[in-house]
């Protein structure tokens, strides 16, 4: 039986506004091209519905990042800085809402 990802992170967060924050990262059991940090992640602010900020790496597109209507590569560095890119921009975006 092969091997399967570890969950490392699953955060959610349900705010009063209706905004909903969550963090799932993954450890895979192996590194592989298109993955070569071994990590599975997807990061998410946003509605039910809707998407305002996404950092995640789905099989096929690699890492990247979903700002509103706008798709981006991402340089991931360390699960850490994910994880504090992604509170930087959420605290940018609340303050404009």
């Amino acid at each position: 039986m092969p091997a399967s990802a570890i969950l490392l992170q699953n955060r959610r967060l349900d705010l009063a506004d209706g905004i909903i924050i969550q963090i799932k990262i993954w450890q895979l059991p192996s590194i592989t091209p298109e993955r070569p940090h071994g990590l599975k992640y997807s990061l998410f602010y946003g509605r039910k519905g809707e998407r305002i900020i996404g950092y995640d790496n789905e099989a096929g597109n690699g890492d990247h990042r979903h700002y509103r209507d706008r798709e981006e590569r991402y340089s991931f560095i360390s699960m850490e800085k994910l994880i504090t890119d992604f509170w930087n921009d959420v605290k940018k975006e609340r303050a404009h809402e």
